[in-house]
């Protein structure tokens, strides 16, 4: 029996791919970073690419940090779907504080696994992301290829899918502090599809790391550098026949004073002041185990704190320079599509060029050695949403999201000569 030519996923339909398919989420790829590269004639791929095939402007989920977004692009869904509402939170069952890289915390099956498990064998599939904190959230049920640049010195027939992945990529391992893990996702990419039909992919997702956005301004040469690299691996993709559907997890904006030093809102310092130290719990959903660049800095923050005490919190928050929006759980869940219960009592999120802290002694600055760029809030939300095909859906007035990458990939492109 043939292999069904669709799958349903959260409430949509996605065709199997044809052709060989990559959809790629470039970390913090604030869509100037593409205009800049492409103006300074460092992304000739790109350019045709734009001209020829489509592009957009999406909007990425709020908070817009990366296990959040980069889930809902794999399931097509919001994180009220899928649960990952932030790369950390505060489980109120066990009272503690913990990472959301375990699959356990994800709600809703994604694209990838519901077409590598579909009848007939199913489509091959591979997953391949610079930090190991993806890895098992983005591979969840899916049989294939799934591993990270970051640790592809380990990787194994039974864990992932793959070994000796260092020979086949032909690079070392890349340091998880350096642009070369973006190279290894794209490098490792395009080896596999290099390899026989019967043997590559039919569908690939690659996931990036922000490093150098954290770092680097748009148009700035270390920027351009980047963006150039990503453009030489996409052109090769491209002439391998791949449809390629290019998006974000989230943007990245400067978040400095006029002085060149971080602005940060320290929240659990001022609430401490207003409540009494200890009544509330801050939460900052940015943490990872990779902070140097960032200093655990981000956009957005949740708060518990007593239901007595949640509106003159919310007063005294919203009252502080640099605030953009103070919202209770209820209104935050329909504002932002979030898991209601796997939020605070209180969400803020700052302005455009301000980040959220708990206390200034929490918080070791000492590895920043440019100033702080980081995401998290509304500011940084819009996207790129790119396909080397053209697509005349792309003509309505539909709201693009990041999340619509599969469904532009597989179900809406037209091929052009």
């Amino acid at each position: 029996m043939p292999a069904p030519t669709h799958v349903s996923v959260n409430g949509r339909r996605y065709a199997r791919p044809q052709v060989p398919t990559v959809v790629v989420c470039v970390d913090g790829c604030e869509p100037d970073y593409i205009a800049q590269a492409v103006a300074a004639g460092r992304m000739p791929w790109m350019r045709r690419t734009l001209a020829q095939g489509t592009a957009l402007l999406a909007d990425a989920v709020v908070p817009t940090f990366t296990n959040p977004n980069n889930l809902s692009i794999v399931t097509g869904a919001p994180p009220s779907v899928h649960g990952i509402c932030g790369n950390y939170l505060f489980d109120t069952e066990t009272g503690a504080e913990q990472m959301m890289n375990d699959p356990k915390w994800l709600r809703a099956g994604t694209i990838l696994a519901a077409l590598a498990n579909g009848g007939n064998g199913g489509s091959r599939c591979a997953v391949i992301t610079a930090k190991d904190k993806l890895r098992l959230l983005l591979g969840k049920g899916m049989a294939g290829i799934c591993f990270s640049a970051e640790r592809a010195d380990q990787a194994s027939l039974a864990e992932n899918g793959i070994s000796d992945l260092l020979a086949l990529v032909g690079r070392p391992l890349p340091g998880v502090y350096s642009a070369d893990l973006s190279e290894f996702v794209f490098a490792a990419g395009l080896a596999l599809m290099q390899r026989a039909p019967d043997q590559r992919p039919e569908l690939m997702y690659l996931s990036t790391t922000d490093y150098i956005q954290h770092k680097h301004a748009p148009g700035t040469p270390g920027a351009n550098d980047f963006y150039a690299m990503m453009d030489g691996y996409l052109g090769q993709l491209d002439a391998l026949g791949c449809v390629i559907a290019l998006t974000a997890d989230h943007g990245m904006n400067a978040k400095t004073r006029m002085d060149g030093s971080p602005d940060v809102v320290y929240l659990q310092d001022r609430l401490d002041v207003l409540l009494g130290a200890g009544v509330a719990r801050t939460i900052l959903p940015i943490t990872d185990p990779y902070v140097v660049h960032h200093g655990a800095l981000g956009s957005y923050a949740t708060v518990y704190l007593p239901a007595a005490d949640c509106a003159r919190a919310a007063a005294h928050i919203a009252s502080l320079p640099g605030i953009e929006r103070v919202l209770g759980r209820t209104e935050a869940a329909q504002a932002f599509e979030l898991p209601a219960d796997r939020i605070g009592d209180l969400v803020v999120v700052s302005e455009r060029s301000v980040v959220l802290g708990t206390a200034a002694s929490r918080h070791d600055l000492s590895g920043l050695d440019a100033p702080l760029r980081s995401h998290g809030g509304v500011s940084e939300q819009r996207v790129p949403l790119v396909l080397n095909r053209r697509c005349a859906a792309a003509q309505t007035s539909r709201r693009w999201r990041n999340f619509d990458a599969f469904d532009l990939a597989l179900n809406l492109g037209e091929t052009f000569a």
